[in-house]
C-alpha cells in the first residue's frame, strides 16, 4: 500500500485549484440510472471512490466514459440487480436504489459495507421507501425493494444524528418519478443535495425547496437528459485552509465557495487564520498564533464532521485546550491516537476529544484509518518537524484528488512512496 513521506516545517504558499464535490458527485452519477438518455457532468474529480461508481454503473448496464474532468453516461438499458461484490464495498453505492426502484419498479442492491467510523445503518432510506409503497425484504446481504405502485407520501427523516444526507438522495431520486406528490421533513440541506437538485431539475423533475429541510417533488412521468456542472468540494477547500493555517502559510483556493464553508471558516478564523474573499477565490493564511477552540459537529450548516480531523490537528498547536465533540458519528476519534505518535496531547473522553496544545510535534510512522484522518495525519505532519510517514494512503485517495501534487505545488516537501 503507497504511503506518504513529508519532511514538516515548512509553510505552504500559493495557489490551488479545488477539484469537484465527492460528495455531490456520487449521487448524481447514480441519478443518471433514472434516464434512458445521455448525461453529461463536468468538474468531475479524477477519485478512486468515482472510478468505483463508474465500474458500478457499467455493471448493471451503462455505458460510461470518464476523461479529463468530463463524465458521460448512457443508462439506457439497465438491470435492477448491482453486483454483490463492488457495491458492498463502498457505503455510497446504496444511493443507486432509489433511481433503481424509479426506473425499474424493482431493484436487488447489496448491503453497504461497515466503516470504521461507526456504524451508518440504512433504516432511514427504507422507512422512506416504505412510504412511498416500497415492499422491502433484506435477504442474502441483499435489499430486494419492489413497488409496482410507487406513491408520493409523506416522508419524515429525521434520527438520532439528523437528517441523512443519503437518504435524503435515495428519496428524492425514487419520488422524481413517483406518481403524485411527495413531501419530504427533515432533508438534509447540504449543498451536495441542493447540487442533486439542480440536476434532476435539469433532467426535467419538478422539487421545490432546495436547501431547506423540507422537500416537495411533484412525480413526471419521464426524466431526460442533462448536462451539469458538479460543485466545488467544500471538504477539500476546508481541509487546504486549515493545513495553510497550520503550516503558517497563506494559499488562496481557486474556485471554492465561500458560502458552503460558514463554520469552518468562522472556526478557522477564532483560531487565529485570517480570511481574505476576493473575485470568486479565496484566501486563508496564519495569524500571529494559533487559539484554542471549541467545536462540536453538527449537520448542515453547522461544523460538518468531515472537517473534524483536520481541526483535531490544527488544535494541537494551538496555545491552551481545545474541545471538540463528536455528534455525528461515535466512533470518529481515530485519528487521536496516531497524532499522539506524534507528540500530541489527547484526551478522548466520551463524545468528546480534550487537546491540550501547545506541545512540539515531531514526525513519526502513522497509520490512517479512515479518508477524513488520512487528511488530519498529513496536516500534522506538514506542521511537525522532521520526517512523516504516513500509510494507507488509498484512504485519501478516494476523496482527494491528486492530493500530495497540489501540496507540493504549494511548497510541501511530500510525495508519494509506492507500497510493496
Amino acid at each position: 500500500m503507497d504511503s506518504f513521506l513529508i519532511e514538516g516545517g515548512t509553510p505552504l504558499h500559493g495557489e490551488v485549484r479545488i477539484s469537484g464535490s465527492k460528495n455531490a458527485v456520487l449521487p448524481i452519477m447514480a441519478a443518471t440510472l433514472l434516464t434512458r438518455e445521455t448525461c453529461v457532468i463536468h468538474n468531475v474529480p479524477d477519485l478512486s471512490d468515482v472510478r468505483f461508481m463508474c465500474r458500478i454503473l457499467e455493471s448493471l448496464g451503462a455505458t460510461v466514459q470518464f476523461e479529463s474532468g468530463t463524465l458521460t453516461v448512457r443508462a439506457a438499458d439497465i438491470t435492477g440487480t448491482g453486483d454483490y461484490d463492488l457495491i458492498r464495498k463502498m457505503r455510497g453505492s446504496i444511493c443507486i436504489l432509489g433511481p433503481l426502484l424509479a426506473r425499474l419498479r424493482k431493484a436487488s442492491v447489496s448491503l453497504p459495507g461497515g466503516c470504521v467510523i461507526g456504524t451508518r445503518p440504512i433504516d432511514l432510506h427504507l422507512k422512506g421507501l416504505r412510504a412511498l409503497g416500497t415492499g422491502i425484504r433484506i435477504e442474502g446481504g441483499y435489499v430486494n425493494a419492489e413497488s409496482p405502485d410507487l406513491a408520493g407520501a409523506l416522508v419524515f427523516l429525521g434520527g438520532r444524528a439528523g437528517p441523512t444526507v443519503l437518504g435524503t438522495a435515495n428519496i428524492l431520486m425514487a419520488a422524481t418519478l413517483a406518481e403524485g406528490v411527495t413531501v419530504i421533513e427533515s432533508a438534509a440541506c447540504e449543498p451536495e443535495i441542493v447540487d442533486l437538485i439542480d440536476f434532476l431539475c435539469a433532467m426535467g423533475a419538478r422539487i421545490h425547496g432546495a436547501g431547506s429541510p423540507t422537500l416537495t417533488i411533484t412525480g413526471v412521468t419521464a426524466l431526460g437528459g442533462a448536462t451539469h456542472e458538479v460543485i466545488p468540494d467544500r471538504i477539500e477547500a476546508g481541509t487546504f485552509a486549515v493545513a495553510a493555517v497550520a503550516s503558517g502559510g497563506s494559499v488562496t483556493l481557486r474556485g471554492a465557495r465561500a458560502d458552503h464553508l460558514g463554520a469552518v471558516l468562522d472556526k478557522l478564523q477564532e483560531a487565529g487564520g485570517r480570511i481574505s474573499r476576493n473575485h470568486g477565490t479565496l484566501t486563508v493564511s496564519a495569524g500571529s498564533a494559533v487559539h484554542p477552540v471549541e467545536i462540536t459537529t453538527m449537520p448542515y450548516s453547522g461544523f460538518p464532521t468531515d472537517m473534524q480531523a483536520q481541526h483535531m490537528a490544527l488544535a494541537c498547536l494551538a496555545q491552551g485546550t481545545s474541545i471538540i465533540t463528536e455528534r455525528i458519528f461515535e466512533s470518529r476519534f481515530m485519528h487521536a491516537s496516531e497524532l499522539m505518535r506524534l507528540g500530541a496531547d489527547i484526551g478522548v473522553e466520551g463524545p468528546s476529544a480534550i487537546v491540550r496544545g501547545g506541545k512540539p510535534l515531531s514526525g513519526a510512522e502513522v497509520m490512517a484509518s479512515d479518508l477524513r484522518a488520512s487528511a488530519a495525519l498529513v496536516i500534522a505532519g506538514i506542521a511537525a518537524s522532521g520526517r512523516t510517514q504516513v500509510h494507507r494512503v488509498y484512504h485519501l485517495d478516494r476523496g482527494y484528488e491528486r492530493m500530495e501534487v497540489k501540496l507540493e505545488s504549494l511548497g510541501a516537501r511530500i510525495q508519494r512512496a509506492p507500497g510493496e
